[in-house]
């Protein structure tokens, strides 16, 4: 008798578990409204609204209005899909900067004042994270180091959005983080792109502000790929006439640019060596077809592609990595909740 109840018990469990295994996945999707119209008012509080390390696709609606708020997006809350309202109407928003007083005194770790990797408007530090339609602006000024958007997270997407700042807008930052920014606005004035991670910026306007640098990539030796711009344009503001394409912030440093319409304040030049010659043997600074401005004499340190090895460069070979990930044809079902939030590739 025990061994028969035994034996219906486990087939129950066995029953149980396989039910689970074939029930659908409910995506989540969260309103945000500042009037209280939706499930939240912030932003932050829709990140911390669902339990952590989901498996599901969690998608948070923006309605148009100004979000004053230091976003983080911590490791154990992945899969999170921010997507606002309009593009110019929703306004993530910040003030920080290195070397500015924490107003309450001091950090979790002791510290007084922020740094350049405290400064964020938003902190992204999970992967999968997708930010779309929306704006992320530091307004501090020109007082130094102040990062509108800083990514830790592997298999971001940042699409149709405005990144504003000064000095260091973006924060590429962890080594081996795969980011695609698609149809983004980005500006700033030194160093305003820079990190360590894989980046491909397809069909962007990056726009300087001042006379200075646009990118200062920090890529590791063994890392293969660093910034890659693909079919972007760089504009200016008029008081910005002198601007280099880059400089190493790191000796690997690799920045390429493919088919970039670029204005008349880009240097002939084109590129700097941070100051230090031994950097001119180590990095990889190139370019295809770059066009709307004179390329012919940059500096010797720097190479022009060639067209097949310019079709090497493409979001799929160089963000596509063990896991298949395909950022460019990645797409969400909107027709069922059932499905909603699952990952699918073309």
């Amino acid at each position: 008798m025990k061994r028969i109840l035994l034996f219906g018990y486990f087939m129950l469990v066995t029953l149980s578990l396989a039910a689970q295994q074939k029930s659908p996945i409910q995506a989540i999707t969260y309103t945000i409204a500042q009037d209280g119209s939706g499930d939240f008012k912030t932003i932050q509080e829709g990140v911390n609204s669902f339990r952590d390390h989901m498996q599901v696709r969690v998608t948070l609606l923006v309605k148009n209005g100004i979000y004053p708020e230091k976003l983080v997006i911590p490791s154990w809350k992945p899969t999170i899909h921010i997507k606002g309202e309009s593009r110019e109407g929703v306004i993530i928003t910040g003030d920080d900067f290195s070397g500015k007083d924490y107003p309450k005194g001091k950090d979790a770790t002791g510290n007084a004042k922020f740094s350049t990797y405290t400064s964020y408007t938003v902190l992204v530090d999970a992967p999968d994270i997708i930010l779309e339609n929306l704006t992320i602006r530091n307004t501090a000024g020109r007082v130094g180091q102040a990062v509108a958007l800083h990514v830790e997270g592997d298999r971001f997407v940042c699409r149709n959005c405005i990144l504003m700042g000064n000095q260091d807008t973006l924060y590429a930052a962890r080594e081996g983080s795969r980011q695609y920014y698609q149809n983004c606005y980005i500006e700033g004035t030194t160093d305003f792109i820079f990190g360590k991670s894989i980046a491909v910026f397809q069909t962007c306007r990056i726009k300087s502000l001042s006379d200075s640098y646009i990118t200062a990539a920090a890529t590791p030796a063994y890392q293969t790929y660093g910034f890659v711009f693909l079919d972007c344009e760089l504009i200016s503001d008029p008081a910005a006439k002198k601007v280099y394409l880059g400089r190493p912030w790191r000796p690997w440093a690799k920045t390429v640019f493919i088919r970039t319409k670029m204005g008349a304040h880009i240097v002939p030049e084109g590129w700097n060596n941070w100051e230090n010659a031994e950097n001119e043997k180590t990095v990889l600074y190139a370019e295809y077809e770059s066009r709307g401005t004179e390329v012919t004499n940059r500096v010797k340190w720097a190479k022009t592609l060639t067209a097949e090895e310019a079709k090497t460069y493409t979001p799929e070979r160089i963000l596509t990595g063990n896991d298949q990930w395909r950022p460019d044809t990645f797409v969400e079902s909107t027709s069922s909740s059932k499905t909603k939030g699952l990952r699918t590739f073309i």
